[in-house]
């Protein structure tokens, strides 16, 4: 997968994920859904439609390709691969449990157990509960950011078992066009951004950086339900660029 179009998919996936939040908070305060849900809308769409035409500009300008874009632009690049529709399935799934799930089941039977162990397992997971027991904030969040861990890692899982389907399919896309970046550059790209993520999010060095509001607004919302999600979707991509630099054994 390209650099351009790996920021492309993280950016719509972001300003869609933020765009339902903010709709949800309005809703919370008392704000009319059509008021809310048409003035979100247009800043969720041209915020998208920014960070595509900077995407857009960086990969045709790398690109060294006399072909059109719209040219270039086949059916099947549209329909999302199995890994990018179990993404797109578990930041759903993840929403929808921050919203609607998470603030009724507070430490309440396996909720309360899926909490304790990534409170045992995941760093991060602790820097956050502390940063939110120092606010006196909590409302679901705490099982929200532990539900958000276990989708990514069954993600993680399920994606590094089809690591070698997409090390060739990159490896297609290197022969049939031109790559603005080679393959080792972007690996060590990706891995460079996996690692600072990591330290972010998995160890938690975030979490205690973060003003006590930011954890009742989007930021905290995104940081809880999408990161972890999208930090794995970035390890597979950068695992699948490694494989693909690597030369193919001969059988």
């Amino acid at each position: 997968m390209g650099i351009a179009r790996l920021l492309a998919k993280g950016w719509i996936v972001f300003c869609l994920f933020a765009g339902a939040h903010a709709l949800r908070l309005a809703l919370m305060t008392g704000v009319p859904l059509q008021s809310s849900s048409f003035a979100i809308g247009i800043c969720a769409a041209l915020f998208m439609a920014m960070g595509l035409l900077f995407v857009g500009g960086f990969g045709a300008s790398a690109g060294h390709s006399s072909t059109p874009l719209l040219e270039r632009l086949k059916p099947h690049h549209l329909i999302p691969g199995f890994n990018e529709a179990v993404f797109m399935a578990f930041v759903v799934l993840s929403f929808l449990n921050q919203a609607l799930v998470a603030p009724g089941v507070i430490d309440r039977g396996a909720a309360g157990a899926l909490e304790n162990a990534a409170y045992f397992i995941l760093p991060g997971q602790r820097a956050l509960v502390h940063a939110l027991e120092d606010c006196t904030l909590d409302g679901g969040r705490a099982f929200a950011a532990a539900f958000a861990w276990l989708l990514a890692i069954v993600y993680l899982a399920s994606a590094v078992s089809r690591l070698k389907l997409q090390a060739g399919l990159i490896r297609l896309e290197a022969g049939e066009r031109v790559q603005p970046l080679g393959p080792t550059l972007r690996a060590f790209l990706f891995g460079t951004v996996a690692v600072v993520g990591i330290q972010f999010l998995f160890v938690g060095s975030a979490y205690p950086q973060l003003n006590c509001s930011a954890f009742a607004d989007i930021t905290g919302a995104v940081l809880i339900g999408l990161a972890p999600l999208m930090l794995a979707y970035l390890i597979v991509a950068m695992l699948a660029s490694l494989m693909a630099v690597a030369p193919e054994k001969n059988k």
